[in-house]
């Protein structure tokens, strides 16, 4: 029993893993059709706004703060793609495409100051900012609106042998990897575990906080294009769906709240999760208002977990 503990404390992504795996054999079971090969890059694009809102709640969270934002961001990067960016001729992959990423870094950034400059609690200056992006998403597209044929088309089925979500995930996945390469995640995890100590380190807090924010602001950037690559129309409406699912999905696959603990491989899992349960409750015809429940009931979970059971002693 204790060994066993002792390896969900070393491994805060396993026990997630474990209810992918369950999850997993009882969507097979009850609809099997969904996970064939020649459905398999229309799946992984449903899947892939699951997985990226998780990879954008990741950062601030290891470095101690939160961003609840990221989600209604991805969905206003889709409206501007849709109902803004496609209508005024501008939709082409080497125009939108920057845009789209500098608009979401640049929202994420916006927060990271509110946060680390103006010294604002991480909830209040993200809830705030929620509302802001909640708005500017309705006011784009209050009524959705179908897109044209476009690029982010390819990314809803296959590039190649490749399926296109891959790309999304990948795209995110690489930056990350990339950065773990280097000294920032480093002092992303010092920071979140203890500013005092990382500060005394030489770490700059400030910047490295800042950063995080702006980094999750690219992941839902990219969350949006694979959101718009999956409609093909804006649906600002989806923005409350996704506000707290991230920050649930992060902290199910082994993120701690508490900041300095957790990654984006956990996250994937997290999101995955949240996503193969979302899928037997819609099979199995159950009302979707209790799929919202059930996000609820994961969040309130993981938190549980997170703070009790898995919590390591060593920290």
């Amino acid at each position: 029993m204790n060994r066993g503990l002792a390896f969900f404390r070393e491994h805060t992504w396993a026990f997630v893993l474990l209810l992918v795996i369950v999850l997993l054999i009882l969507n097979l079971v009850i609809s099997p059709s969904v996970f064939s090969v020649q459905r398999l890059p229309a799946t992984l694009a449903t899947l892939a706004p699951f997985v990226l809102v998780s990879f954008a709640s990741t950062p601030q969270i290891l470095g101690g703060g939160a961003d609840i934002s990221v989600g209604p961001l991805m969905v206003l990067v889709n409206c501007i793609f849709v109902a803004v960016l496609l209508p005024a001729g501008l939709g082409d992959l080497w125009i939108s495409l920057p845009i789209l990423l500098l608009v979401a870094a640049g929202v994420g950034t916006i927060s990271g100051v509110l946060v680390t400059i103006l010294r604002l609690n991480p909830l209040i200056a993200t809830t705030a900012m929620l509302f802001v992006v909640l708005g500017l998403a309705q006011t784009i597209a209050g009524r959705p609106a179908s897109a044209p044929p476009n690029w982010t088309g390819a990314l809803a089925g296959a590039i190649g042998f490749v399926p296109g979500a891959v790309v999304t995930m990948g795209a995110a996945a690489l930056i990350w990897f990339g950065l773990t390469r280097t000294a920032y995640v480093r002092n992303l995890l010092a920071t979140g575990e203890s500013d005092v100590s990382a500060y005394g380190s030489g770490v700059n807090v400030t910047v490295v906080r800042l950063l995080s924010y702006t980094l999750g602001g690219l992941f839902a950037g990219i969350g949006g294009i694979a959101l718009s690559a999956f409609l093909q129309t804006s649906l600002a409406n989806l923005a409350s769906t996704y506000a707290l699912l991230g920050i649930a999905a992060a902290v199910l696959g082994g993120t701690s709240l508490a900041g300095g603990r957790g990654g984006l491989f956990g996250a994937f899992l997290g999101g995955l999760a949240i996503y193969l349960l979302q899928q037997l409750l819609t099979a199995a015809g159950v009302n979707p208002s209790l799929i919202q429940v059930s996000y609820g009931l994961i969040l309130i979970i993981a938190v549980v977990l997170g703070a009790t059971l898995l919590t390591s002693r060593k920290r």
